[in-house]
């Protein structure tokens, strides 16, 4: 089982390599508004239970089983972003409300949006 704050960094490792390709500690850093020493130890712990590989040159990179977790999260904050948008809220607050919601929901529910949203 995977944290709400582990959830956010490794979805911010896939959204960066999206931008960027190459993702260093750094680069997250930057990205998240958060000190060197919080990435660090975050990058750490996820190196620990095997979502990322670290490689000497400093580049973060998913094992499968990260990479996997990574899409789903980020999959979750698309189509709840996407929904709430369709409702009529405006994309700031929907994406913000995302980033909360994609925590929290349960993989009964978000399919239920998901499948709603692709028959709309």
């Amino acid at each position: 089982m995977v944290n709400e704050s582990a959830e956010m960094y490794l979805e911010n490792i896939l959204i960066l390599q999206k931008q960027k390709g190459n993702v260093r500690s750094i680069d997250l850093a930057e990205y998240m508004n958060y000190s060197k020493p919080s990435i660090s130890r975050a990058v750490n712990l996820l190196k620990e239970r095997g979502y990322i590989v670290i490689e000497s040159n400093g580049n973060i990179y998913f094992t499968e089983k990260g990479k996997e977790y990574a899409e789903k999260i980020y999959s979750k904050h698309l189509v709840i972003s996407q929904a709430l948008m369709y409702l009529g809220v405006s994309e700031e607050v929907a994406v913000n409300d995302a980033c909360k919601i994609e925590h929290v929901i349960s993989d009964e529910s978000f399919e239920a949006i998901k499948k709603h949203m692709h028959n709309r």
